[in-house]
C-alpha cells in the first residue's frame, strides 16, 4: 500500500482527498502548512507527496526547493496555473508531476500511480544513454552524438519516456496517458504529429528510421541504431 504525504492547506479539501484515496489504495498522512509538511516528508520518508503552492506559511515552490534539498522522495504539486512557463518550472524545480485545479481524487490517484510506476522502472533523474542518444531529465536536455537537441517540453517529455523503455514497444495510448496526461484517451494523430517533430530533430524520418520504430499496429519504440 503506497504511503502518500498530502500537503494542503484548506481543511475541506484535504479531508475530500484523504478520503478518495484512501478508498483508492492508498494510506494517507497529512500536513496543514508547508513546514509540518516538510518535516513529516524528512521524517516518516512517505513514498509520494502531493504538495498545494498555495499554503499559507512558505510558498510551495519554496517548500519544493527545500524538500529536493533533503529528500527524494516524488513529488506531485497542485497548482492553479495550467501555462507552459510555470509547469516547466515547476518540473525544473524538481517536481515529478503536477495537476491543475480543480481536480477529483480520481485524477490525482491516476497521476500518483503514473509517477510511482515511473520511479519503479527507473530513477526519476537518472541519465538515460541509448547508442549517441544522451537524456539528462535533471537539465532537460537531450544531445545526440554530442549536439544539442532543441525539443520542446512535450518532445522532451516523449523522448524521455521513450528512452527510459529503450527496446520496448509502446501504445500510443501509453503515450497518451503518461506524456500527455490523458488517462481515457485522444486523438492518435497527436502522436503522430509530435512523434514526426522529434525524428526531424533526430535526423530521421518514419521510411528510414534510426532511434525511432514504428511498430504497426501496436505502438513504436527506441532503439540505438544497428551496428
Amino acid at each position: 500500500m503506497p504511503h502518500v504525504l498530502l500537503i494542503e492547506d484548506d481543511a475541506a479539501i484535504r479531508a475530500a482527498l484523504i478520503r478518495g484515496l484512501s478508498d483508492r489504495g492508498h494510506a494517507v498522512a497529512s500536513a496543514g502548512t508547508g513546514m509540518a509538511g516538510l518535516e513529516q516528508a524528512v521524517s516518516s520518508q512517505p513514498d509520494l507527496v502531493v504538495l498545494d503552492l498555495g499554503l499559507p506559511d512558505v510558498d510551495g515552490r519554496t517548500v519544493l526547493r527545500m524538500l529536493r534539498g533533503a529528500s527524494k522522495v516524488p513529488v506531485v504539486v497542485a497548482t492553479a496555473r495550467d501555462d507552459e512557463s510555470e509547469i516547466v518550472a515547476l518540473l525544473d524545480a524538481g517536481a515529478d508531476d503536477y495537476v491543475v485545479k480543480p481536480f477529483s481524487a480520481a485524477q490525482l490517484d491516476a497521476r500518483i500511480r503514473a509517477v510511482l510506476r515511473r520511479g519503479g522502472e527507473r530513477k526519476a533523474d537518472e541519465v538515460i544513454e541509448v547508442g549517441d542518444l544522451r537524456v539528462d531529465p535533471r537539465a532537460r536536455q537531450a544531445t545526440l552524438e554530442g549536439r544539442n537537441l532543441e525539443l520542446t517540453p512535450r518532445e522532451f517529455a516523449l523522448l524521455h519516456y521513450l528512452a527510459a523503455r529503450a527496446g520496448e514497444v509502446v501504445s500510443k495510448r501509453e503515450l497518451l496517458a503518461e506524456v500527455w496526461q490523458l488517462p481515457y484517451g485522444g486523438a492518435d494523430k497527436t502522436v503522430d504529429v509530435h512523434l514526426s517533430w522529434l525524428r526531424r530533430k533526430l535526423g530521421e524520418t518514419a521510411h528510414e528510421p534510426r532511434y525511432v520504430h514504428s511498430v504497426r499496429g501496436v505502438g513504436v519504440r527506441i532503439a540505438a541504431p544497428e551496428s
